[in-house]
């Protein structure tokens, strides 16, 4: 059980890990070719594109993976049955992203223009309408993906995800590389006269989303089996028995995804809107929020593992969920969670200088290094509260989710709307760690009153504790010198690491006996 569920999320991890390494790539690749104000302005787009996916997928990946668990003859374990495999689960959850989907970006595409106004490119109209395309793509393969990581075909997707990245990757250079290189006469001269007809400097930034779009689309035909399998059903007489359930499960989960995607972007948008004139010597807001967004990149690590537990997790923990041990099994898989985070965030946070002069090359957004430790230690709560929030997603109480999400949001906002003005980002990330940190412990409670799990919270708070504070006293040391700095700071992470081992090892020994 521990085996299959560690073995899956390895390999969604390293998938992650290297994907996001390869997009890393463009990390100091687009510092390195957009100054701080036009690299703002591309995050506050994918910060709105984050929102929208959220409101275009409206739960239903969850939503998919529940009523398969529920579904006693469901299309995973009958899935040589042709009746089964088009699954009603599988059907009514594609098709009501797909409609949605339809529906919104067509919208998009017909406000294009006062859309891009607002988002202040008024001359880029097809920004939006790529944007549009992009979303509805992420989307509708959403539930083919869904279903690869119901079947246990973590190969399949991570192979998938890996193609999208490398592509994107290999589009941006393409474009804003190799092609305006060649344009300007600087290199590439032999295939000038084509590059002419790619590239057009007037759209600039936008190649970043038409390499998206490209990548994006590209997957669509690699899911042809799944797709192949799909029956649009949107029949409302004939299945509205059906679909009601499923809709009554995925609504709070829309409303707590958008709750959550304002919780993860808004700082941006907030930061660009509230932070006051000349706050920063010789840098605009939009400056700050490009400032912010790539030191927020480089809690890339933790996010990955997230990440990794969120595709892994999420089926694993509705297939067990009617077992008598699973509180015990969600517990265990918490406990060990929180131990990986802590490492990462050590193991970042201590090496923070060395690793930011290779993510981000661009030493004008140094200055805001000294943030990455909070939004490392938000993102730890972040993925607590996903662990935490297992006991509402099993036992059909997703309302849960959306007050706590409002919650969030609410905090979120309150917090930015006080501290920018006084703290700038450093207020932001505040905000950011406040809010997922709330997040979490409201989880933990409420979880304790309607299911109780037996996470070893007390053990858990110390590994948080420990690691926290050895960061703030190292990063506040007067160090005389780069070695020096560096050789007792991973030092003092190998020390952590043994002792944490030698705590463990009792536990880790009993899980091998169960396995």
């Amino acid at each position: 059980m521990y085996k299959k569920f560690l073995s899956q999320t390895a390999i969604y991890g390293l998938t992650g890990i290297i994907s996001r390494l390869l997009n890393y790539l463009l990390t100091p690749f687009y510092t390195g070719i957009f100054l701080p104000d036009e690299y703002g302005g591309m995050s506050v787009f994918y910060a709105y594109a984050a929102l929208l996916n959220v409101i275009y997928t409206h739960g239903m990946e969850t939503t998919y993976f529940r009523f398969i668990a529920k579904n006693e003859e469901n299309e995973i374990e009958n899935k040589n049955n042709p009746s089964a495999k088009n699954g009603k689960p599988y059907n009514l959850s594609l098709s009501s992203v797909l409609f949605t989907s339809l529906i919104l970006s067509s919208l998009m595409w017909i406000f294009a223009q006062p859309i891009a106004t607002f988002l202040e490119y008024p001359n880029n109209a097809q920004f939006v309408k790529w944007f549009a395309g992009i979303i509805a793509i992420d989307a509708v393969v959403a539930i083919p993906y869904a279903r690869l990581r119901a079947e246990g075909k973590a190969m399949k997707f991570a192979s998938l995800r890996m193609t999208v990245i490398v592509l994107t990757l290999f589009l941006n250079f393409f474009f804003l590389y190799f092609c305006k290189n060649s344009v300007e006469g600087t290199q590439f001269l032999f295939f000038q006269d084509y590059a002419k007809l790619i590239y057009d400097p007037e759209i600039g930034l936008g190649y970043v989303f038409l390499a998206n779009l490209i990548a994006n689309s590209s997957v669509i035909p690699l899911l042809w089996k799944e797709f192949k399998d799909f029956s649009f059903t949107f029949n409302w007489k004939k299945n509205w028995a059906d679909f009601k359930p499923m809709l009554i499960y995925a609504y709070p989960l829309l409303f707590a995804g958008i709750a959550y995607a304002i919780n993860e972007v808004i700082d941006r948008s907030l930061l660009q809107k509230w932070l006051p004139d000349n706050f920063y010597e010789d840098k605009s807001s939009m400056d700050a929020v490009g400032i912010y967004s790539a030191c927020y990149k480089l809690s890339i690590f933790i996010t990955l593992a997230v990440q990794a537990f969120k595709y892994g997790a999420e089926p694993f923990f509705f297939s067990q969920a009617s077992q008598k041990d699973s509180p015990k099994t969600f517990a265990t898989i918490t406990h060990f969670f929180t131990i990986v985070c802590v490492l990462m965030m050590l193991g970042v946070s201590l090496n923070m200088e060395w690793i930011a002069n290779i993510f981000i090359t661009n030493k004008a957004y140094h200055e805001g290094l000294f943030i990455v430790p909070i939004l490392l230690l938000a993102n730890i709560c972040l993925g607590l509260y996903y662990n935490f929030s297992v006991w509402f997603k099993v036992s059909d109480r997703t309302h849960f989710g959306l007050w706590i999400s409002l919650a969030g949001a609410a905090i979120t906002i309150s917090f930015n709307f006080i501290l920018i003005p006084f703290y700038g980002y450093f207020g932001s990330a505040i905000a950011t760690f406040s809010c997922y940190f709330t997040m979490a412990a409201l989880c933990y409670l409420l979880g304790r009153k309607y299911q109780p799990i037996p996470y070893p919270i007390l053990k858990m708070i110390l590994y948080l504790g420990i690691s926290t504070t050895l960061i703030f006293v190292c990063l506040n040391i007067e160090w005389t010198g780069f070695w020096q700095k560096h050789l007792i700071q991973n030092g003092l992470l190998v020390l952590f690491l043994a002792v944490t081992i030698l705590v463990e090892y009792r536990t880790f020994r009993k899980l091998k006996k169960v396995e």
